[in-house]
């Protein structure tokens, strides 16, 4: 007979890796990638210096985290591990996640939990989120949201609810939206850009030649290009904006070849930042990328003409995402180290 699933204090204890059953009902993974031994090898080395974040803590960190419990809203930044959580909530901002926490794809370097959530939505999330938006006194919020290929859009209505429900509540948020690909349907990619947004991003995540395995099959280099170029023709007031992942084993040429490719089909914004696995099931490091280089790639990006390249070891697509236009690196100094505004 099966062992039953170990419990603390009545909770069960779900390992990274194991597949588990949801609030929802569903089977899930935990972390997204099932356990894989040929994985769990030793790393490259300890982090350096330069990748060392404060631990999450303080009186505004715990008031963030009560407004993300008391409204049921997922967070990209618990989802996939984010270093800069305690930096981000103690100054009152969060990554909202919709469309639930679980994803139905199987990235290799993501800790977002993966399944089958078979058309599950929770449709007060709209108005909790805009709610939420509105306790924390939100000027800019980034809204994210997991693949929902469950979905005969995507998802694409449910997230432009939660846009137009922000925007109702508090008119003068600017909203950020890191979405899915949407599988590439421009139609569906259009539900979004008509909801007032003001910044569309879609992560191409890593260079042409890693993009398998390093994302799920579904995804696709080209796929994602163009959805950004779609977004840019359609709403070419709103700003692009796309993200990739260092240290999975890119050259400097498939870097600037990235930047190329974005140039051309006019993005405007781009950010690089460390690859860190967040559990031993997931891609290895390849290397650690140095401040030094990462100041080198923001350097080839503005030389290409993007309105900013935002650049280094802590960086993620959404960290800072509301300092974009100041044209700093988002107050990173030459070190790969946050600057507070003075």
């Amino acid at each position: 007979m099966a062992s039953e699933q170990p419990t603390l204090r009545g909770i069960p204890i779900v390992t990274s890796g194991q597949k588990f059953t949801t609030e929802a009902g569903f089977k899930a993974i935990k972390n997204g990638v099932k356990s894989k031994p040929d994985r769990a090898g030793v790393e490259i080395g300890r982090k350096p210096p330069w990748l060392r974040a404060k631990l999450p803590a303080g009186e505004k960190f715990s008031s963030v985290k009560q407004t993300v419990k008391d409204k049921r809203l997922s967070t990209v930044c618990e989802e996939s591990m984010c270093p800069n959580i305690g930096e981000c909530w103690n100054a009152g901002t969060a990554t909202i996640m919709v469309m639930g926490s679980v994803c139905t794809r199987a990235c290799q370097f993501c800790a977002v939990d993966t399944g089958n959530p078979k058309g599950w939505l929770d449709h007060e999330e709209p108005e909790n989120t805009a709610r939420a938006v509105e306790m924390m006194g939100l000027k800019y919020v980034v809204l994210t949201s997991v693949d929902r290929d469950d979905l005969p859009d995507g998802g694409a209505s449910h997230y432009a609810a939660c846009v137009r429900a922000i925007k109702q509540r508090t008119p003068e948020t600017a909203v950020e939206a890191l979405t899915p690909d949407f599988n590439g349907v421009e139609d569906d990619v259009a539900l979004l850009l008509d909801s007032g947004l003001e910044v569309f991003a879609q992560n191409v995540e890593t260079v042409e030649r890693l993009t398998h395995p390093v994302r799920d099959p579904r995804a696709g280099y080209r796929q994602t290009l163009d959805v950004l170029a779609f977004a840019k023709r359609y709403r070419p007031e709103v700003l692009t904006k796309t993200s990739l992942m260092l240290g999975l084993g890119e050259t400097d040429d498939e870097i600037l070849q990235t930047l190329d490719d974005l140039a051309a089909i006019g993005c405007d914004i781009v950010t690089f930042g460390q690859y860190l696995r967040p559990t031993v099931n997931h891609l290895s490091i390849e290397r650690y990328v140095t401040p030094e280089e990462f100041n080198a790639y923001r350097e080839a990006g503005l030389q290409r003409g993007f309105l900013e390249v935002v650049s280094g070891p802590l960086v993620r697509s959404s960290y800072r995402a509301e300092r974009v236009l100041e044209k700093n690196n988002v107050g990173f100094d030459a070190a790969g180290s946050p600057v507070e505004r003075s």
